[in-house]
């Protein structure tokens, strides 16, 4: 069964083209990976402290909880639009609110935009919506995943409260495109190329060392975080972004969880109304925040 839905997604992908400018990528992302909405979720848009963004609410979510999710896109694609029925899986799964964030994006708006409008977000929250950092985690897929460790690494060293925890997808995490997966692995990603790797980080980060820690925070001093869970598909490029991440977490005596999910394609949680493993991940996820929530809040 699972294998008969992702034969259908990657024959879904197929047929997908990514477009020849910024506008035809985002159009086509958009529309390509917009999903159903979600039966029972309220969306509301709001401004996290002058970020455009939507606060997504489930019936049976806590008041008190609170999830910040940075969608992926190669920090130049992706909306609340194209987030919104994985936003509201992930409130329904962790019982919880969501506050998607329209961070801006690149070429138009290179680093450290996107970052300042985590970070923006992130103390809105606190201050002045009140909420406690134990209350708030935070959550981001592919580029987002980039941003969620960059943010905590920033926090940290800023001495903000840090949130209870953080879960990455797929995280690109190093944007030196050194891991050897993104060789030995392009011809099985469906989703993401070395090339598209390549336009994305030039467009994000143009003339700047790639190895600078809130670029690329593999190279981060990776310590005194939050626990962290890493969710990432055997067959994609950027698999070995996430085995090395787990790795510098360790030796960091960091918290870390990692799931290699076999056969699963790049942020294959996206495709959860139709991907059982996809649904699985998000209820994984669900309860690993959920864990987190109720050891940190009582």
């Amino acid at each position: 069964m699972i294998g008969s839905e992702l034969d259908q997604i990657r024959a879904m992908l197929q047929d997908f083209t990514w477009g020849d400018t910024i506008a035809e990528m985002r159009s086509n992302f958009d529309n390509g990976f917009s999903l159903p909405p979600h039966p029972t979720a309220q969306v509301t848009p709001i401004q996290a402290g002058g970020v455009s963004a939507e606060l997504i609410s489930v019936p049976q979510g806590h008041s008190d909880r609170i999830i910040l999710y940075l969608h992926g896109g190669g920090f130049a694609m992706g909306s609340c639009q194209t987030y919104r029925r994985l936003a509201a899986d992930l409130a329904a799964a962790a019982s919880s609110s969501v506050l998607v964030i329209d961070y801006r994006l690149a070429p138009e708006h290179p680093y450290p935009a996107a970052l300042e409008d985590t970070l923006t977000a992130y103390r809105w929250l606190i201050d002045p919506q009140r909420f406690l950092p134990s209350q708030v985690a935070i959550v981001g897929d592919s580029a987002g995943g980039n941003l969620a460790l960059a943010a905590l690494v920033s926090l940290r060293d800023t001495g903000d409260q840090l949130p209870a925890s953080a879960v990455l997808i797929s995280p690109y995490c190093d944007q030196t495109q050194t891991s050897p997966t993104i060789t030995t692995h392009a011809a099985i990603d469906p989703m993401v190329s070395p090339q598209l790797l390549d336009t994305v980080t030039q467009w994000y980060a143009p003339d700047t060392d790639l190895k600078e820690p809130l670029i690329s925070p593999l190279y981060a001093d990776l310590s005194a975080l939050p626990a962290l869970l890493i969710h990432v598909g055997a067959a994609e490029v950027l698999l070995d972004d996430s085995l090395q991440l787990a790795r510098q977490v360790g030796l960091a005596n960091g918290a870390i969880e990692l799931k290699v999910w076999q056969n699963m394609i790049h942020c294959f949680h996206l495709f959860s109304p139709l991907l059982a493993e996809g649904r699985q991940a998000i209820a994984e996820v669900g309860a690993f925040l959920h864990r987190h929530f109720i050891h940190d809040t009582g």
